[in-house]
């Protein structure tokens, strides 16, 4: 098969609902790539709230999950440029990545999967944010 599978996300609060989302990835390619969005793009992204672990403490964590093969901080300023650089075969989003879609087609010919949601009434960060904070 030998293909580079490349997915993103904050990871913050990591469940098994990402686990589950780097198994689904894992399965279409020999290496993934996880891009672990940057602190300063979560302050641009003005429906994003604070993260409860910083940057590099995010990629700490991924990084030590062994069906990830190499974990990377993206670019705050430029999403595309990790993409330009890794030249993933697929790039395989989550459920909830629907604005980069058309991006990503218009920009990249690559193919472009989209994972299937884990079970996202118990396993997503915003309802496990909530709960701590009751």
């Amino acid at each position: 098969m030998n293909k580079k599978v490349m997915c993103f996300g904050t990871f913050d609060l990591l469940h098994v609902g990402h686990l589950d989302y780097f198994k689904q990835a894992k399965e279409y390619g020999d290496y993934l790539i996880v891009v672990i969005a940057r602190d300063k793009t979560k302050e641009l992204e003005q429906e994003k709230k604070d993260v409860a672990f910083c940057e590099h403490e995010r990629l700490q964590l991924i990084s030590s999950i062994k069906i990830v093969d190499e974990a990377v901080l993206g670019y705050p300023e430029d999403h595309f440029k990790i993409i330009e650089e890794k030249k993933p075969d697929i790039i395989f989003l989550g459920y909830d990545h629907p604005k980069i879609e058309e991006s990503l087609k218009e920009k990249f010919n690559i193919e472009i999967l989209r994972g299937k949601p884990y079970k996202t009434h118990h396993h997503k960060s915003s309802i496990i944010r909530e709960k701590i904070l009751r």
